[in-house]
């Protein structure tokens, strides 16, 4: 059921965040399109693209510990993944779908519908029940207890899952499906509006909000990125626009949730005149449907990890060219953090 929420086109605030970027401790190992989750103070970076066509995706967990500013490498992951989706909820850190390689040197865009949970507190995975559509670059958020991962690209339905390369037909998906954590189970929920992969989402009093992402291919230089923010009601199952557009339309973004704003940064852009990464970091208030920007990242990449924790929005790794160029030599181990100032 799609509900248009009545709003108000407010122009892009030009307030400008106080505060400053500092550089801290270097993931030690870099890549991009990895799995990024916060539980309380510490960030997980999982598993991870090694920017290669047929090479075999990273299963690396990394713990960064924001108090002490230290990085612990964590048990692998039992498949390893990128381009996964992931939630915290209760301590526990849940991982669902993403790509996979499932032959030795074969292409390693194969959407898989795997689901995970892994115990920080124990260093150990778990598997559960698997998700009703494979796909890779979803997004997750949990509500209520329960964990929503919608949109994601994958094959055509009724098609043969292959790897989602530019030769094999594909699409975005609008797919909208709940776990419950407590009874390992699925449901499938309303669609969304905009097909889309590689999106962002934040939660900001019980609804979700899915923001820009790409729509039609998986790959950037076949699909398009959009603007469009949608909101999602988990108590009604259905879904609204949002209000205004993002400022810049953009994919394989980061982003958090902090004082009730979400932040997105970084991503990369494609048209007539640029294949470029992206510094911007801009944040979307659903209260007053306005816009404001911060200062911009130090450096400009996609395929980030976001998370707020305290006072500091961090921008972990990721690539420093648009897609894969560059290749591995591009993945950057810059863990830099934007600090609030005390008001």
């Amino acid at each position: 059921m799609l509900v248009f929420a009545s709003f108000l086109l407010l122009s892009v605030s030009n307030a400008r965040a106080q505060g400053r970027w500092i550089k801290l401790a270097p993931i030690p190992e870099s890549s991009e399109e990895s799995t990024f989750v916060t539980v309380g103070s510490k960030i997980f970076v999982i598993g991870g693209n090694p920017a290669g066509e047929n090479k075999a995706p990273k299963g690396l967990v990394q713990e960064y510990d924001t108090a002490v500013d230290k990085w612990t490498k964590k048990k692998d992951m039992p498949q390893p993944t990128y381009q996964a989706a992931a939630a915290e909820y209760h301590g526990k850190i849940y991982l669902f779908g993403g790509a996979v390689q499932p032959a030795s040197n074969g292409p390693n865009e194969f959407p898989t519908n795997n689901a995970w949970e892994y115990d920080p507190a124990e260093d150990s995975w778990k598997a559960l029940a698997p998700m009703p559509t494979a796909r890779l670059a979803a997004v997750a958020a949990e509500v209520g207890g329960k964990i929503y991962v919608m949109g994601g690209a994958s094959v055509h339905p009724g098609a043969k899952l292959a790897s989602i390369g530019l030769g094999t037909p594909h699409r975005s998906l609008e797919v909208n499906e709940a776990y419950d954590p407590a009874t390992n189970k699925w449901e499938t929920r309303s669609l969304m509006p905009t097909a889309r992969n590689r999106a962002a989402a934040g939660v900001v009093n019980g609804k979700i909000y899915v923001i820009g992402g790409r729509i039609g291919a998986a790959n950037v230089t076949a699909g398009s990125n959009t603007d469009v923010v949608e909101q999602y009601d988990p108590e009604k199952d259905s879904w609204g626009i949002a209000g205004l557009r993002m400022p810049t339309a953009r994919s394989s973004m980061g982003w958090a949730t902090y004082q009730n704003r979400i932040y997105i940064a970084g991503g990369e852009i494609l048209d007539a005149q640029m294949f470029a990464v992206v510094r911007a970091v801009e944040a979307y208030d659903p209260a007053t449907n306005q816009w404001s920007s911060l200062p911009t990242m130090p450096t400009a990449r996609h395929g980030v990890n976001v998370a707020a924790i305290g006072n500091r929005i961090y921008v972990i790794g990721g690539h420093l060219q648009g897609g894969t160029i560059g290749g591995e030599a591009a993945n950057t181990d810059v863990n830099e953090a934007f600090e609030f100032s005390e008001k």
